[in-house]
C-alpha cells in the first residue's frame, strides 16, 4: 500500500485542476541519481492496465508494477516553508539516499 498525506492529496488536486488532467498522478522509480534510483512524477488521463490504481478522497495515484516493488509501503507527503516546499517521500525501502531526497537506493 501507498499512503498519501492529506495536503499531499490537495497539491495533487490543484496539479490535476490547473494543468487540466481529469485523471491521475503517475507515480514511478527510475533508474538514475546520486543513490542508484530516482522518484518521476507525470500527470495522465487514464493508468495503464497493469497499474495499481490507489485513490485518496478523489485523488488518483497510478502506479507500475515494478515501481510498486519500490514504493511499496511509501508515504508521499508535502512539506512547505518560507525556504522551500515540494513533495517528500518517506519510504521505508530506501537503505540509503542523497541529501536532496529524490534519489535512493
Amino acid at each position: 500500500m501507498i499512503q498519501v498525506s492529506p495536503l499531499a492529496i490537495e497539491k495533487i488536486r490543484v496539479l490535476l485542476q490547473k494543468n487540466n488532467v481529469s485523471g491521475g498522478l503517475r507515480l514511478g522509480v527510475v533508474g538514475g541519481g546520486c543513490s542508484g534510483l530516482t522518484y518521476k512524477f507525470k500527470l495522465e488521463s487514464e493508468p495503464r492496465s497493469t497499474d495499481r490504481v490507489f485513490e485518496f478522497d478523489g485523488v488518483k495515484l497510478f502506479v507500475d508494477p515494478k515501481s510498486y516493488e519500490h514504493l511499496a509501503g511509501m508515504t508521499l507527503d508535502y512539506h512547505q516553508s518560507l525556504m522551500e516546499s515540494g513533495f517528500v517521500f518517506k519510504n521505508p525501502n530506501a537503505q540509503h539516499s542523497c541529501s536532496c531526497g529524490k534519489s535512493f537506493g
